[in-house]
């Protein structure tokens, strides 16, 4: 079975706000799956479905971020899986917005959401999805508790899809092949943005 963790805020404040990216990634998930029911436990809502005929899990925990871990511990508990069988997805100010980076382990890099589910899970070898949403010049908490500009929801239904697609991949092919992929995409859209001019060079329009 595979358990699939998108981290968030509950409530209609918080709903489509740079911070809620998980929720928004596990609304498309759903759509993947057949057989899905939807119930309330573990401190979150759930979505049981399946893929393949393998079972999947969707886990959106509701005790606000800092607490996360709280309610994947349990649901790890209750089904009785491994680490290595769940994925967490959140945002990340650390990158760009529209990139996507898929690591098996490593810091929380400063999420409290991820660093509430590596403390209660007692390990940092957890899968993660981090979806960028780019880093404001000032204000952090501002910034990720707010809501996409314009020009970001134009493309935000393409970045939910791409992630909800290397989710998938995760599931149907497993970490590294998945890792391989998402992070190679990420490299060749780097290397295809043009360079910036040095300073002071005249450009053509």
């Amino acid at each position: 079975m595979k358990i699939v963790v998108g981290l968030g805020n509950p409530g209609k404040d918080y709903a489509r706000t740079r911070h809620n990216v998980g929720f928004l990634v596990l609304d498309r998930l759903r759509s993947h799956l057949t057989n899905v029911s939807e119930r309330s436990r573990f401190r979150s809502q759930i979505g049981e479905g399946s893929r393949n005929g393998e079972k999947v899990v969707l886990v959106a925990p509701q005790t606000y971020m800092n607490l996360s871990g709280h309610a994947v511990r349990e649901v790890r508990s209750w089904f009785h899986a491994s680490n290595e069988d769940i994925i967490v997805v959140y945002d990340d100010m650390d990158l760009p917005f529209g990139t996507l980076r898929l690591r098996g382990n490593g810091s929380a890099g400063g999420h409290n959401g991820m660093s509430s589910i590596v403390d209660q899970l007692g390990s940092s070898d957890i899968p993660r999805l981090k979806v960028g949403i780019g880093r404001p010049r000032s204000g952090a908490v501002g910034h990720v508790l707010s809501r996409f500009g314009p020009e970001e929801e134009k493309a935000l239904p393409d970045l939910i899809e791409r992630a909800a697609s290397a989710v998938l991949l995760w599931m149907d092919q497993g970490l590294i092949a998945a890792m391989n992929d998402v992070n190679r995409k990420n490299e060749l859209a780097r290397d295809e943005k043009p360079s910036e001019p040095p300073s002071g060079l005249a450009v053509d329009k």
